[in-house]
């Protein structure tokens, strides 16, 4: 199930790369894809599968959600129990997006399994959640990795991560993150208004910019600073947050913001207008992620302006999503080329983190 770039069902958002390197033949890599409870797991079928994994298996209870994944791999067998994954021994990898609150325990039940977890963000609600993963990692030495798809599925997101990298931009300072989204109340599900489910607005879709920080600046732990959520326009859902900021400072010294919403004009054809800047010592580096509002170019835009000149950097369909096929040959092979361990884990700890404060806050 593909979602275009113009839709405005975020829910459902599951881009589909036109560039795909497969690191894998067919049947090197079996993956098994459980708990339909958010349409990312679309997203996350997809890149995998691209990139040369094979889907095994399918757990989810009710079929309504499992779209036209059936249909689109009609060799994945569908399955009545989540057990019958975890005992086939030839599932190296289980892809999940489970209602929130309950990632970390189909995660744990996985790694016990003897296979390597990836979950939609948020991979946790709670730090106790984050601590019994972190064990369970140890313990097991199996991976728990984070679909964190604001950067692993977007391509100019991606490649401005590489284009920090290699020094274009020089040190960076500052990264700030706008990050608006489309409620649509009638198309969600309970949990999702329900916040001991959902974890709160930064826990959420906070961690995706979160993951962004520490990608774009390199940092290993950082503090925050100042953490705020409130429900300012959805009275009838008080448990839901509709809006969030937080701003931190990271241990490379760089200065982060991010303001999240619900807010989503109805006059944007996307789900949301997801933008970045990146200050850094030699240059900016702006990030248009799905749209670029008012012109009829597609997203996947980065604006680069250096010590030399200014540049447009068209990315759609050039880039692709490279994080798939890296996870892939990660799993094989034991390594952490496309994500570290405590990088997955810092991310979402900080989100958390940043939640507490707001929380305190507002009912102080």
């Amino acid at each position: 199930m593909a979602s275009d770039v113009t839709s405005r069902d975020g829910m459902n958002y599951a881009p589909v790369a036109a560039v795909t390197k497969k690191v894998v033949a067919p049947g090197e890599f079996n993956f098994a894809a459980t708990h339909f409870d958010h349409g990312h797991i679309f997203g996350q079928i997809g890149g995998l599968a691209d990139a040369g994994g094979t889907l095994k298996y399918i757990y989810e209870p009710d079929p309504a959600k499992l779209g036209n994944i059936p249909k689109s791999y009609p060799d994945a067998k569908i399955v009545s129990r989540y057990e019958d994954i975890l005992e086939d021994d030839s599932i190296q990898l289980v892809t999940s997006a489970a209602i929130p609150s309950e990632r970390c325990n189909v995660g744990l039940q996985a790694l016990d399994a003897g296979k390597d977890y990836f979950t939609d963000k948020s991979p946790f609600t709670t730090l106790e959640q984050l601590d019994l993963a972190r064990a369970k990692v140890k313990e097991t030495g199996r991976r728990y990795m984070v679909y964190f798809g604001e950067r692993l599925s977007n391509e100019s997101s991606w490649y401005a991560g590489k284009l920090i990298e290699q020094g274009v931009i020089g040190d960076v300072l500052q990264v700030l993150i706008m990050a608006p989204h489309n409620l649509n109340a009638p198309s969600r599900p309970d949990w999702f208004f329900e916040k001991n489910k959902y974890g709160g607005i930064l826990t959420d879709i906070g961690s995706h910019q979160f993951e962004q920080f520490l990608n774009y600046t390199g940092a290993t732990s950082g503090k925050v600073n100042f953490a705020r959520v409130e429900n300012f326009g959805n009275p009838d859902t008080p448990e839901l947050e509709d809006f969030g900021e937080a701003s931190l400072t990271l241990n490379t010294g760089a200065s982060c913001y991010c303001r999240l919403d619900w807010f989503n004009p109805g006059g944007l054809r996307g789900w949301g207008d997801g933008r970045s800047f990146v200050l850094g010592t030699k240059g900016t580096i702006e990030i248009r992620k799905y749209l670029d509002v008012a012109r009829e170019t597609s997203g996947n835009r980065i604006f680069l302006v250096d010590g030399e000149s200014e540049k447009e950097i068209e990315c759609q369909g050039k880039i692709g999503y490279p994080f798939f096929g890296e996870l892939i040959l990660d799993v094989l092979n034991r390594t952490e080329k496309a994500m570290t361990q405590e990088h997955a884990f810092l991310a979402a700890e900080l989100s958390m983190q940043a939640q507490a404060v707001a929380d305190a806050a507002r009912t102080a």
